[in-house]
């Protein structure tokens, strides 16, 4: 069966999958969706690109002088680090 596309708008590629998850985790997901009247695809897309979007990069993400000013410090205070862990 095909979908209709309202004219002017772009049909996204989909990829059907089926993730085993937490029994209580889908009831509350499924909860969430029915009082806000949304479809379950449309909660876990957006609830994915925000982790994907927001979440991953800010624990991946130190600023490159936040590393080198870590590094030099290490370099600097090797010694006094050295005597601290004895």
């Amino acid at each position: 069966m095909a979908m209709r596309v309202p004219e002017g708008k772009v049909m996204a590629d989909t990829v059907k999958f089926a993730p085993e998850i937490d029994a209580k985790l889908h009831k509350e997901f499924v909860s969430v969706a029915r009082e806000r009247g949304q479809s379950q695809r449309f909660l876990l897309e957006r609830a994915l690109e925000h982790y994907l979007h927001n979440v991953v990069p800010s624990q991946q993400m130190v600023r490159p002088e936040t590393m080198n000013a870590f590094r030099k410090s290490k370099e600097r205070n090797r010694k006094l680090l050295g005597m601290l862990a004895k």
